[in-house]
């Protein structure tokens, strides 16, 4: 196995991203209100707090990444 293989693949992987964000804006938005909201003030982020929004984000990022293979 060669690394630089990884490394190229894994910055392909990185090039699309952008994409991959863009196509899942809402759910990332979402996500990103709900930690704003859960650590405003003086409280910290806590594991699980943002679960439900966090699942539907990382399952727009693998369809989309999904779509983006074919």
């Amino acid at each position: 196995m060669s690394g630089t293989n990884v490394w190229t693949r894994s910055r392909e992987r990185m090039r699309l991203f952008p994409d991959l964000f863009a196509q899942c804006a809402a759910e990332a938005a979402a996500y990103g209100a709900c930690v704003t909201a859960t650590t405003a003030g003086r409280h910290d982020l806590r594991k699980d707090l943002c679960v439900k929004e966090f699942d539907v984000l990382k399952t727009c990022f693998i369809t989309a990444a999904k779509k983006g293979t074919k």
